[in-house]
C-alpha cells in the first residue's frame, strides 16, 4: 500500500549529486506522519484520543541513488503489532518501482496526558489491523536485519 508520494527536493541533494542520506530518513519520517493520518492519528485524532506515536527504533537500508526532481513513493507493510507497539516496514521506490531504500521501524503508542506508553485506542487498533501485513515467515528480505561486519572463520 502506498502511504506517501513525493519528489526529491533540490535542497535534499548533496555534494555527490544525489539525495543526502539524512533526507532518506526525512522521507521515512514523513511516511510515519502519513501513516498516522491513515490510521486516524491526524491532528484531530491525536487531540481527540490524547494519543500519539513515538519512534523507538529505525533501521534504514540504502539501495539506490535518488536524484533531484525524481518521483518516489513509500509503501508500508505491517510486520507485527501488539496492544501498544507497531512494527512496520517501509519501501521507498521510484516511478519504475525500483527499490531506493527501506526503513524498518518500531513505533510505540503514547498517552499524551501521561507521556507514557499506552494501548492503542480501539479505532486506531482496528486501522492497524487493516494495514497490509506480512506473515512472519514471509517478511521482505531486508526486514529483520542486524548490523555487523561479517567475519570469515580464521581457520
Amino acid at each position: 500500500m502506498v502511504i506517501l508520494d513525493t519528489k526529491v527536493a533540490a535542497e535534499w541533494v548533496d555534494y555527490n549529486g544525489h539525495m543526502n542520506d539524512a533526507e532518506y530518513a526525512r522521507v521515512f519520517s514523513l511516511a510515519v506522519d502519513a501513516l498516522m493520518v491513515h490510521i486516524g492519528l491526524d491532528a484531530t485524532g491525536r487531540d481527540h484520543h490524547r494519543y500519539t506515536l513515538y519512534t523507538l527504533e529505525t533501521h534504514l537500508c540504502y539501495q539506490k541513488e535518488a536524484h533531484e526532481g525524481q518521483s518516489m513513493q513509500v509503501k508500508v507493510t505491517r510486520l507485527d503489532h501488539d496492544a501498544k507497539r507497531l512494527h512496520i516496514f517501509f519501501e521507498l521506490v521510484d516511478a519504475d518501482n525500483n527499490l531506493l531504500a527501506t526503513s524498518e521501524q518500531m513505533l510505540m503508542g503514547i498517552n499524551q496526558e501521561t507521556g507514557r506508553p499506552s494501548g492503542f485506542p480501539e479505532p486506531i487498533s482496528q486501522a492497524i489491523i487493516n494495514l497490509p501485513s506480512a506473515a512472519a515467515g514471509e517478511w521482505p528480505g531486508l526486514a529483520g536485519r542486524t548490523i555487523g561486519i561479517p567475519r570469515k572463520n580464521a581457520y
